[in-house]
């Protein structure tokens, strides 16, 4: 596994300076990831869910639990569908929504394996799952995903990393040893409200999840075994393609 030295590539903090790359400093909303009337336009273009989706959506919004987005859901349907992924690992679980979304998207017969360290959203998502009549094609493990990561098999062809954000960087040498060459690495909410972008915009109790996010960026950007895009929909996307 590539390692890369602090000094060698190293973060220059004055570029998260320039105000004018980001707009008003005040302003910390995904609005300055993506023009609010451009993201406004392009969710009334998507397909609403209905049913247990949309049910979830709304648990989701009134119990301040953080799911994908759904310009971020319809991404993911592609990216599952297009990469033909069979097997895939997604470190994050909450509810089971995002889970759920990638089983509508995958070909019968394919497995998810997600992982989720609170005892709380594993029952949730167990109901939800079962709801869903997915209970065959999910299988949630609990526990801390730095712990439990050790103890999986490998061979994904796609993971989803959406689990607790100041751990990605921790994470991800286990995750791409997991990825099987050819394989899409999906990171989620890297743009983190646009702060990763300018100190300016950094809420001082957000301080150590902004830097941590901006080293896996500046990581994953680097790394001889991937190809990364990021992708400023949602709160941040990075697709990381493990060469083979």
């Amino acid at each position: 596994m590539t390692e890369f030295k602090k000094e060698d590539h190293p973060i220059e903090e004055s570029k998260f300076h320039n105000k004018a790359a980001v707009g008003e400093a005040e302003d910390t909303s995904e609005e300055k990831i993506l023009q609010q009337h451009v993201k406004d336009y392009i969710e009334e273009l998507l397909p609403v869910h209905q049913g247990l989706l949309k049910e979830l959506e709304n648990y989701a919004e009134t119990h301040s639990v953080p799911i994908i987005q759904r310009e971020v859901a319809e991404l993911l349907k592609v990216l599952v569908k297009t990469a033909g992924a069979e097997k895939i690992l997604e470190i994050g679980t909450a509810i089971g929504y995002s889970a759920m979304i990638m089983a509508e998207a995958m070909e019968s017969g394919g497995k998810i394996v997600t992982l989720e360290r609170s005892e709380k959203m594993v029952a949730l998502a167990k109901k939800n799952i079962q709801r869903g009549g997915y209970s065959d094609r999910i299988q949630i493990i609990p526990g801390d995903a730095l712990e439990t990561l050790h103890f999986l098999p490998g061979g994904y062809d796609l993971i989803f990393m959406d689990g607790g954000k100041g751990h990605y960087r921790e994470m991800l040498d286990l995750a791409i040893s997991l990825l099987k060459p050819g394989g899409l690495l999906v990171s989620d909410n890297i743009l983190y409200k646009g702060m990763v972008s300018s100190e300016e915009l950094v809420k001082r109790r957000k301080r150590t999840i902004v830097h941590r996010m901006r080293a896996y960026l500046e990581y994953i950007t680097r790394h001889k075994e991937l190809t990364t895009s990021i992708i400023p929909i949602g709160d941040g996307v990075a697709l990381s393609y493990k060469k083979r």
